[in-house]
């Protein structure tokens, strides 16, 4: 493992734009997920892997192939190309803070942006470690581009070291995840996997064993729209009704701002439009996916009330599936989870089976039939200009990647 050539290869793909683009019509939503697929490929295929390609998705494909006397079981590895629309993602200047000598971490673009150990107490824990921030102008880009990079170096390791005994890796980078769509363009009969594995999470040697279960909704207000001077008795304001609509709604509960651990939330993330016709956004999130319909009620009956408030309204609630939690699928492969565990303590570290209030492509593959759970991989504070990574961290997730792929070499 080479910490350093770890970091360069990080350094390199931040600095890629590659923010998703919710509501476009391509796919990838984004030209830099495609330019930063072709400079992996180039990179996959310089260490060896022959077989490295993207196809005519923009998805990144190779495999390293099999060493062992017998056949084991192929595994997969997965992590997502693109970036989160919720904060820039252009023009990304990353800062590499070699031994952090603790405390609060000014960023250097914007004097408001510090990275505080109060909101950040992993920091506690890593004095004296490389992190690795953006200038606080934008996001840095760890999610999932610290996954990506520790994928590439074990993959590099694997290769270098032909003494570690391992069954054919798969390695699968996919695009859009952030919006929704990283795995709808996936063939899992291609990957031909027995497990895999995301490297999508957060801190160090935690393995996601559930996600949340999860909805979108769409919800359009649309209202009378006349010139406002001769708007008496004639106009409905659309704006006002849903003003009306989203104070309907829980705030003081069900709410990303009042939630955590096991408990759900209905979020409206964004509001467009006008006078006669109104946007609303909502996620829908639960690690029960039957609270989902409770959540999707409460919009409707909301929507009721308002029309009665606003006779002359329309108002359409349109709720569509996006992924479920992955624990059901992870019961079905037990040694998705164990072989992990196992992986992590040879490494001489203790694994932590933990729970997201979130989801990764795992959730989809899982629930596709590909057990997928979710492992650490350095990155703290995703999507937002405060996001920050520690190489060691980093460097931790791609040395169990390499682990993985030995205990699954032993695997039956």
């Amino acid at each position: 493992m080479n910490p350093e050539r770890l970091l360069e290869r990080f350094l390199r793909y931040v600095q890629v734009d590659t923010t998703a683009r919710d509501g476009a019509e391509s796919y990838p939503s984004s030209p830099g997920q495609l330019e930063l697929g072709r400079l992996l490929v180039e990179e996959l295929r310089a260490m060896g892997l022959d077989d490295a390609r993207q196809d005519e998705h923009g998805i990144v494909l190779a495999t390293v192939p099999g060493n062992t006397p017998v056949p084991r079981p192929t595994i997969a590895f997965c992590a997502h190309l693109d970036t989160s629309p919720e904060t820039p993602g252009a023009g990304v200047k990353p800062q590499v803070i070699r031994d952090y000598p603790g405390g609060d971490l000014p960023l250097p673009g914007d004097p408001d942006q510090v990275i505080r150990t109060a909101e950040n107490p992993a920091l506690d824990q890593l004095t004296g470690r490389t992190l690795i921030t953006s200038d606080g102008t934008t996001l840095l880009g760890a999610d999932a581009k610290a996954g990506v990079a520790a994928i590439v170096e074990a993959a590099a390791t694997l290769v270098e070291e032909p003494q570690r005994r391992h069954g054919p890796v798969r390695i699968v980078l996919t695009c859009d995840e952030e919006i929704g769509r990283g795995v709808d363009k996936l063939d899992l009969e291609e990957i031909g996997a027995a497990a895999c594995y995301t490297l999508d999470g957060q801190g160090a040697d935690t393995i996601d064993v559930e996600t949340f279960s999860a909805n979108q909704a769409v919800v359009t207000v649309r209202g009378v729209n006349v010139h406002p001077s001769i708007a008496k008795g004639r106009m409905t304001n659309a704006v006002r009704a849903a003003a009306g609509f989203l104070g309907r709604l829980p705030h003081e509960n069900l709410s990303p701002e009042t939630t955590e651990g096991r408990q759900g939330f209905l979020h409206p993330y964004e509001i467009r439009g006008g006078v006669a016709e109104v946007k609303l956004q909502f996620l829908l999130r639960d690690f029960d996916a039957a609270n989902l319909d409770y959540q999707a009620e409460l919009l409707r009956v909301a929507a009721e009330a308002t029309v009665r408030e606003f006779p002359r309204a329309k108002i359409d609630v349109d709720v569509r599936k996006q992924y479920r939690n992955v624990a059901e699928g992870l019961a079905r492969e037990p040694r998705a989870v164990a072989l992990a565990e196992e992986a992590l303590r040879r490494l001489g570290r203790t694994p932590k089976r933990t729970i997201v209030r979130g989801g990764t492509d795992g959730s989809r593959l899982t629930e596709m039939g590909l057990p997928t759970p979710n492992l650490a991989t350095g990155q703290h504070t995703p999507h937002s200009p405060l996001e920050w990574a520690c190489l060691e961290e980093m460097a931790g997730a791609a040395e169990w990647v390499v682990s993985l792929a030995e205990v699954w070499g032993e695997a039956g």
